[in-house]
């Protein structure tokens, strides 16, 4: 599987709010799987000074991660393939 970048502008967002988001996005990914899309939410990163957020998923495709983000109705601007250097 390939990992990917979800990229977000979420200006003004409550830490509950992104609470809620990043669990909307774990069992959107969770019931795409069970339907035969798999797709892995990976972890999420929050930058407070300018409310931008980064979201990792794993997947076969980009239409994948594209269709669990719209599905969850997170707001993006751009995903795209990254490499994540774990140690």
């Amino acid at each position: 599987m390939t990992t990917f970048a979800v990229k977000r502008n979420l200006p003004n967002i409550t830490m509950e709010q992104l609470g809620e988001a990043q669990k909307a996005v774990i069992e959107t990914s969770n019931q795409l799987t069970e339907e035969g899309t798999e797709i892995k939410y990976i972890r999420s990163n929050f930058f407070p000074s300018d409310s931008s957020c980064t979201c990792l998923f794993e997947a076969n495709t980009e239409e994948a991660v594209r269709a669990v983000n719209e599905k969850a109705a997170i707001p993006f601007y751009e995903i795209t393939e990254v490499l994540d250097l774990v140690p």
